[in-house]
């Protein structure tokens, strides 16, 4: 049905009758279909598809494509406005609350929009043009809308070329772990590192991991890139220093797979380190949807010895409220908030508010992003038991590690006065 009113608006359109083509999507649909069950998710998908056709004309058409995806043809199009408005209304509708099964639903879509004849003329044409602009859509947040831009093929070409580089990748092994020192302020000396992902690629050069990190997300290679990242740092920590510990980034879909307690037991048998001495660092991400499964995993975890940080602290809508959920061993507070210390009273503040916490409930406190002495003597006033940054160390390779160890054994104040009579 949907195909034959496309094929009809591609003839109307050779006659002179413009029209649009939409694709859109429900946000987080999946997270409620898993939350609320299939029965609510059903219900929602059909109260959907009766607010999409009251929200257009007799004379358009409205399908679901499959899932939560769905498709309007909006006939007698003059202008981009035109589609605009109409993108406007659905965004406005959808976005308004459910009453499903006694539960209270807000669900949010995003939209993508091919005009047509600028866009194509064959259905195949504008729906993927819809497509790609839906896809850009999603990328900007919730409740967009997006006009296809020729520009935005050769970027979905150039991200399938880089999906295909990271599949390859993981089968020629192309990865390795750079590490970077963790500061025990109080002791003055190094008390761990952090594992941080790195790709070399041999023709790219290094990728940086905010481009490769989300499609390793979306194309479902995350959770075999993380075993692999565990496995490495576990087996390289392994030959340090017994007091040094090595801090690993989990994600929220390792965490939610059911294997992810047996994939650590494996790192840590394989690598015979001791578990004290792994610390898993996640984001408030990681609790938001399942949350009580996903901190019953955390207490497992604990139990068995490992050490559970919240990174990025501060940033995120319910920083508190986790902390009442999960007794977390440390809190990491984001870069943002100590790079601005020493400049806005306000970071100030807020870096004292979270010391002060972590000093109440027996949480040790990392400031994050450490780059000036200035910064190193702020957060070290307000009590933060421990720093990170390029201050220190840059990230370095597993083959720098000892000169790292042996470049700060000595404390901070001594090598940077030695640097000072040496330069």
């Amino acid at each position: 049905m949907f195909a034959e009113r496309i094929e009809h608006a591609v003839a109307e359109a050779g006659r002179g009758s413009g029209f649009a083509v939409f694709c859109l999507d429900l946000d987080n649909f999946k997270q409620i279909n898993d939350t609320l069950g299939h029965p609510v998710g059903d219900g929602l998908l059909c109260a959907v598809a009766d607010r999409l056709s009251a929200c257009v004309r007799e004379i358009d058409t409205v399908a679901r494509l499959g899932g939560d995806e769905f498709a309007i043809i909006q006939s007698d199009v003059q202008n981009a406005a035109d589609a605009e408005r109409l993108a406007r209304r659905v965004v406005e509708c959808i976005g308004a609350p459910y009453e499903l099964n006694g539960h209270r639903v807000i669900v949010g879509c995003s939209v993508g929009i091919a005009l047509a004849p600028g866009d194509g003329m064959t259905r195949e044409m504008l729906l993927k043009n819809a497509d790609m602009a839906l896809y850009r859509s999603k990328a900007g947040g919730t409740g967009t809308w997006r006009f296809f831009e020729p520009a935005m093929d050769a970027s979905l070409q150039s991200r399938r070329a880089l999906e295909l580089d990271l599949r390859e990748a993981m089968d020629k092994d192309e990865f390795t772990l750079f590490y970077q020192p963790i500061y025990d302020l109080r002791m003055d000396r190094i008390s761990g590192f952090e594992a941080l992902l790195r790709w070399p690629h041999p023709k790219r050069g290094l990728v940086p991991p905010d481009q490769f990190i989300p499609i390793a997300e979306d194309i479902g290679l995350i959770t075999p890139l993380g075993e692999w990242v565990l496995n490495r740092a576990c087996e390289q920590a392994a030959g340090w220093p017994s007091e040094l510990k090595i801090a690993v980034n989990v994600s929220a879909t390792q965490i939610r797979d059911p294997r992810f307690a047996e994939v650590i037991a494996n790192a840590l048998d394989a690598s015979t380190l001791a578990p004290h001495r792994l610390e898993l660092e996640i984001t408030e991400s990681v609790l938001l949807g399942n949350s009580a499964e996903t901190v019953a995993t955390l207490h497992k975890l604990k139990a068995q010895g490992l050490s559970i940080a919240l990174d990025d602290f501060g940033t995120g809508y319910s920083s508190l409220s986790y902390l009442r959920s999960f007794p977390f061993d440390k809190l990491k507070i984001d870069q943002s908030f100590v790079r601005d210390a020493t400049a806005t009273n306000g970071s100030k503040l807020i870096v004292r508010a979270i010391t002060s916490l972590g000093k109440s409930l027996g949480i040790t406190i990392t400031a994050e992003g450490v780059e000036t002495i200035e910064q190193l003597d702020q957060i070290r006033a307000e009590g933060c038991n421990e720093a990170q940054g390029f201050l220190f160390s840059r990230p370095v390779p597993a083959t720098e590690i000892a000169s790292t160890i042996l470049n700060l054994r000595g404390g901070l104040a001594r090598r940077h006065l030695s640097g000072a009579m040496t330069g």
